[in-house]
């Protein structure tokens, strides 16, 4: 037992595990070969000792001669170091989410906090690294002074994860419409309120009066709004939508017990606030004859199943009203009736024309970078006319459970690779503010 402790204080030994486990994660993991300078700090840490020599000794004699500077050092240097290895945590391993809207009830609640998993996928280094730590896009108490600094900006680069987003994955992601955010009224997104702008004054009018309205700010990729919804196409995919039932690949998608949408009701006499709570819905409105209310299909039957209720009836939109991506009139999709759409493949090029360029064409200039014009009959990108396009990333669809009540791909589009942030793991804790209650049968349950 004593040959072995003396074995494993041997300082070669320390110096031999640690620069191990250091190229492992620091070199290989992450692909960068700078990262191997790192062994030379290693290698001083625990063999020629230069730097405490030279440098670090008088402040160990410091801390030994003032009790003050000791006590500030022990402080200072603890705060920095849990900072340091929360960051790295964040970044690398995990993230926390509540969920703030219920576009993913019944299967996520507003109230439930996720574990959010970065290494199912493999982490995402950060576009931004130069940031205030635990804060998102916007500084505490401020509503419009970034928490970051664009001054050194890295390219999207991913490690390697445990696996891939997997269709029916419930993923966090960067929203993809977030790259520029209206200021004063950042609820709202900003393409939607342009388009209602160019609609109703003409696309320069139109424009030119938005910038006076309101304060235009833009977002790198790992500073948007994240959001958390349910990957229902992966790439390669082709998902339609038929009377709100979805279908991916000509099948249809497996049954989800959480899954919602709208309903018309009619009864033969009011029903009570009691009767269709005890029906598990959360979410309606309405009074005497007419209700709306937003429940699974098993609530439908059993408000259905009620003495006083004549009709239920699925709400269906059949009729487009240029919500729907890509917002064109060569696809006169709604949130119900959709598609077919093929979603993007790394690799895979397309055919461009005319007719088809509105699915593509953010891909192509805000996610890929390009430039695109088109000349008459002629679309131009990067200055070259073209008539095919090959991707550079993989795109993913996202779809919240909630259907009706979902802010999600079907009016903004694909979601690229770039943007993903974590897989939705389980619930930690789970509360319910209206009622004030903790949830203590969600805690700790996993997310399917």
């Amino acid at each position: 037992m004593e040959k072995i402790k003396e074995f494993f204080k041997n300082r070669w030994v320390k110096f031999s595990a640690v620069a191990l486990i250091y190229t492992l994660l620091a070199v290989v993991w992450t692909g960068n070969l700078w990262m191997l300078l790192g062994l030379a700090v290693i290698y001083d840490i625990y063999i020629s000792k230069l730097f405490y020599r030279y440098v670090w000794r008088h402040n160990a004699e410091l801390r030994k001669r003032s009790a003050t500077y000791n006590f500030v050092y022990e402080w200072v240097s603890a705060i920095i170091f849990a900072t340091v290895a929360a960051t790295l945590i964040h970044i690398l391993v995990f993230q926390l989410y509540v969920i703030p809207t219920s576009s993913m009830e019944k299967s996520l609640l507003i109230g439930d906090y996720l574990y959010v998993s970065k290494l199912a996928y493999g982490p995402q280094m950060p576009n931004t690294p130069l940031s205030f730590p635990f804060v998102h896009h916007t500084m505490p108490w401020s509503q419009s002074k970034k928490s970051f600094s664009e001054a050194i900006k890295w390219p999207y680069h991913r490690l390697k994860g445990l696996g891939k987003v997997e269709r029916d994955d419930v993923v966090v992601f960067n929203f993809p419409a977030g790259d520029t955010v209206l200021l004063e009224n950042q609820a709202v997104t900003y393409y939607d309120v342009l388009r209602q702008y160019t609609d109703e004054l003409g696309e320069e009018a139109g424009r030119a009066r938005l910038n006076r309205d309101y304060t235009i700010i833009s977002r790198p990729v790992d500073k948007r709004e994240n959001y958390v919804k349910r990957c229902v196409g992966i790439p390669g995919d082709t998902i339609q939508i038929i009377d709100t039932e979805l279908f991916v690949n000509g099948q249809k998608q497996i049954e989800l017990p959480g899954k919602q949408h709208i309903y018309f009701v009619q009864s033969s006499a009011p029903i009570s606030k009691y009767a269709i709570e005890n029906c598990g819905i959360t979410e309606w409105s309405g009074s005497g004859n007419y209700y709306y209310m937003t429940m699974t299909e098993e609530a439908a039957q059993r408000v259905k199943a009620l003495s006083n209720v004549v009709n239920v009836t699925l709400y269906n939109a059949t009729m487009p009203s240029g919500e729907a991506f890509p917002h064109s009139e060569n696809f006169p999709w709604t949130q119900d009736n959709f598609g077919p759409l093929w979603i993007p493949q790394k690799g895979a090029t397309v055919a461009l024309t005319l007719e088809n360029l509105p699915l593509y064409e953010r891909i192509i200039t805000a996610y890929e970078g390009h430039t695109l014009k088109v000349d008459g009959e002629q679309i131009v990108i990067d200055g070259t006319p073209a008539t095919e396009y090959t991707f550079a990333m993989d795109y993913y669809w996202m779809m919240g459970d909630n259907r009706h009540n979902s802010a999600d791909s079907r009016f903004w589009g694909f979601v690229p690779e770039d943007h993903i942030v974590g897989k939705a793991s389980f619930i930690w804790y789970s509360s319910d503010k209206e009622q004030g209650n903790i949830r203590w049968d969600r805690i700790f349950n996993k997310i399917k």
